[in-house]
């Protein structure tokens, strides 16, 4: 019975640790191609505002950050930098700038999805016809699957 016993533990401690590498990696392997560097910076050129991301927001940890720089113009929003891979990341605009979970679920509601995140070191999103980038303050991405703040950025 004793050996049954080591032997389920032992099986399902590897196979959970089997499914979070899976959760981790599978954004990695099925990313496309980031945008090239130099397209990302010649969209920048255009932006009306830039602002920094950092690794050193509250609700960031060493498996949730973004650091680089975002570009926010009327159409285009730009990430030139890193963004720690993970699933389902989606970029919001609100009128507030948070820093955690807590703080991005209080005010979600009233954040404007701009759309998804599918590459790690760089995107480029289109901003949806009628998104008035003048109308917020913040950008903010957001892993939707697992509601985990990633990072923040004050534009305004």
């Amino acid at each position: 019975m004793r050996r049954l016993i080591t032997f389920l533990t032992t099986h399902a401690i590897a196979v959970a640790i089997g499914f979070a590498l899976g959760v981790y990696l599978l954004p990695i392997l099925t990313a496309p191609s980031s945008p090239d560097a130099a397209m990302l910076e010649e969209k920048a050129q255009s932006a009306l505002f830039t602002a920094e991301l950092t690794r050193d927001l509250k609700g960031s940890d060493f498996l949730h950050w973004g650091e680089g720089t975002i570009s926010v113009s009327a159409g285009e929003i730009v990430h030139e930098g890193k963004l720690a891979p993970g699933p389902d990341y989606m970029v919001y605009l609100t009128n507030e700038f948070v820093e955690d979970e807590a703080g991005f679920e209080a005010i979600k509601d009233q954040a404007r999805l701009i759309g998804p995140v599918k590459t790690f070191s760089g995107f480029l999103l289109n901003v949806p016809e009628g998104v008035d980038v003048n109308a917020y303050t913040s950008v903010i991405v957001w892993c939707e699957s697992f509601g985990e703040f990633i990072t923040a950025a004050k534009y305004r």
